[in-house]
């Protein structure tokens, strides 16, 4: 039996492995830095948004702070990053805030996610597995044209990746064993946790998900039960008709 008939549901990381999140981040952040006066390049204003993710997600995830979803977090750390800009967050509308916010919701797919996802959602479940909340990934869906077969937001489950819970309790919510899901994802430690929780894997590679100079995730660091450039590609490793 080949191993890809075991698998009965495809996991998808979101930002980074089927969203371009920088490039659409800096994007929607143009018209914003410029009437501001911010002549940085809102490449790197976006990455600095996303630099402080991590840490917000460590404080949830350590327990030194209840769970709460993901656009919660966004804001605030939108209004850390409006401060070291020297933007004064207090004088701005909430409307042009709560705007902002929502470029998370509006994020453009890779050029091959929405045609491969396609391929992949006639043979298996197919449903993102991101630590972003449901509406998030629900309005992404919508705008970027994800054809999900179900829409899991970290709430569901209360933890956020790399936590063992955020996979263990989605196979439970999924009523499906670990064994017959695989985590795809462009980034080797959310493979890595995954598996140590008994999930298959998939790597797909975004070497530009950081923007031309990125220094991670340039390979798969392990063996990983599939290797893909694109989710083409991961398509046809899998046996899914084109």
């Amino acid at each position: 039996m080949a191993k890809e008939e075991k698998i009965k549901a495809l996991l998808f990381d979101v930002f980074g492995t089927v969203v371009d999140w920088r490039t659409s981040v800096a994007r929607e952040l143009q018209p914003f830095l410029t009437r501001h006066g911010i002549q940085d390049d809102p490449h790197d204003v976006a990455n600095a948004w996303r630099k402080k993710y991590q840490p917000a997600l460590e404080e949830v995830r350590s327990g030194r702070r209840p769970f709460v979803k993901l656009d919660v977090l966004h804001r605030e750390n939108l209004e850390k990053l409006l401060e070291d800009y020297k933007i004064d967050v207090a004088s701005l509308p909430e409307e042009t805030l709560n705007d902002l916010n929502l470029i998370w919701h509006r994020l453009q797919p890779w050029p091959d996610s929405v045609a491969g996802l396609r391929r992949l959602k006639q043979r298996f479940i197919i449903a993102p597995m991101s630590n972003g909340n449901i509406r998030l990934m629900t309005d992404m869906a919508k705008h970027a044209g994800l054809p999900w077969d179900a829409i899991l937001g970290a709430e569901v489950v209360k933890a956020y990746k790399t936590s063992p819970e955020a996979y263990l309790r989605t196979a439970d919510v999924l009523d499906l064993r670990p064994e017959e899901i695989c985590m795809v994802a462009a980034h080797n430690s959310d493979l890595a946790a995954a598996r140590q929780c008994g999930f298959r894997t998939a790597f797909i590679l975004r070497p530009t998900e950081y923007g031309p100079n990125q220094k991670t995730n340039l390979r798969a660091e392990q063996e990983w039960d599939w290797i893909a450039q694109d989710m083409g590609e991961l398509a046809t490793r899998m046996n899914c008709p084109a």
